[in-house]
């Protein structure tokens, strides 16, 4: 299936959910990055490996289809 069709076909309720954790994941971490103070050297640390697993179940998320 081409990649463009996938992420365009419906998708199952679950995943959905999964999809709108990720993506308010990613949100919360960009939020972070954003604010005019200096983090602690754990914090962003801790912020990016969240921020990268937001990004990937929201892409995840995005891709699973529904078996018609």
């Amino acid at each position: 299936m081409e990649l463009l069709h996938r992420l365009t076909a419906p998708t199952p309720p679950f995943f959905q959910k999964v999809r709108n954790i990720g993506l308010l994941l990613t949100a919360i971490v960009s939020a972070l990055f954003g604010l005019p103070v200096e983090l602690p050297q754990c914090i962003s640390e801790i912020a990016g490996g969240v921020g990268i697993a937001g990004t990937v179940m929201a892409t995840l998320g995005q891709s699973a289809i529904k078996n018609e």
